[in-house]
């Protein structure tokens, strides 16, 4: 049973169709919940394989409660989580939670599925999560009193949420240590896709940096199928991987104690229950 979010374009699309070839029940999720729906059963004709669709915006902490309400009343098991939904956005814009769109999507829209399935994916152990992240991160600076960018910049604000990406498998990692649950982060390269679109001004230019110099889809999405069936995943966890080679994350990613005070700021911010923190709670007194 995999759960892949951001799965109706791009790398998202390729794996969840790759992974229902290979006999994966499989569940999409994507905001474009129409669109979604489509591709899910595009897949689903294309592969004969058994493949559904949510459709929710991650970019908004009651939607992804939504989504993983909705995903359990139809399924109780979860082998693999892929965290593949994200977006490059040109201008500063928030959401209707008021959380500014790049940090809620691309941070917020990771941490809060992985923390509500914990539980889901330690009992359906050994399980694996997959996060995509991007080596943007090396030029990212987590701003701890402007993590929402007042003073904004795409690909800065861009930057910092790949960062952040690191920093949850780090720390998602280290709770999930002896569970059987790995967690692991990888960079699909620099992919033609319709990421992008939004850039602004810069949209045109990455346009015509993604016909020139691009990876196709299927190249970009190669590690994150990787990642999700290959025994090699399971070996170890808290991994950054590029090409199915593991690499060192950006330097912030593994000092001090930046993955812990970004943990706790998110908990705060995503206004998580007593309730829903709980069997995350008894991981952690594990």
């Amino acid at each position: 049973m995999a759960l892949i979010t951001g799965a109706s374009t791009g790398i998202g699309r390729i794996t969840a169709r790759d992974l229902a070839a290979r006999g994966h029940t499989v569940v999409t999720v994507s905001r474009a919940s129409g669109r979604g729906a489509r591709v899910a059963d595009e897949i689903r004709r294309e592969t004969g394989g058994d493949v559904h669709h949510l459709g929710f915006d991650l970019s908004l902490v009651a939607e992804s409660r939504a989504m993983v309400a909705a995903f359990r009343e139809r399924w109780a098991r979860l082998d693999t989580l892929l965290l593949n939904a994200g977006a490059y956005v040109g201008r500063r814009r928030e959401t209707a939670e008021g959380i500014e769109f790049t940090w809620a999507l691309n941070h917020l829209g990771v941490f809060v599925p992985a923390v509500l399935l914990v539980d889901l994916l330690v009992a359906s152990a050994p399980a694996r999560v997959v996060v995509t992240s991007s080596n943007a991160a090396m030029a990212g600076r987590m701003h701890w009193d402007d993590l929402e960018r007042r003073r904004y910049d795409g690909m800065g604000a861009y930057a910092q949420s790949k960062l952040a990406n690191q920093l949850f498998t780090v720390a998602f990692a280290r709770r999930l240590a002896g569970t059987g649950v790995s967690v692991h982060a990888m960079h699909p390269g620099f992919v033609a896709t319709e990421f992008g679109g939004d850039a602004g001004w810069l949209t045109p230019l990455v346009r015509l940096a993604q016909r020139t110099f691009g990876r196709t889809p299927e190249q970009g999405a190669d590690t994150l199928t990787y990642l999700a069936t290959d025994p090699v995943a399971l070996a170890s966890t808290g991994g950054y991987w590029i090409d199915r080679r593991q690499r060192p994350m950006a330097p912030v990613a593994r000092e001090g104690d930046a993955a812990e005070r970004l943990w706790a700021l998110s908990e705060a911010q995503a206004a998580l229950s007593d309730a829903e923190l709980a069997p995350l709670r008894a991981l952690e007194r594990g």
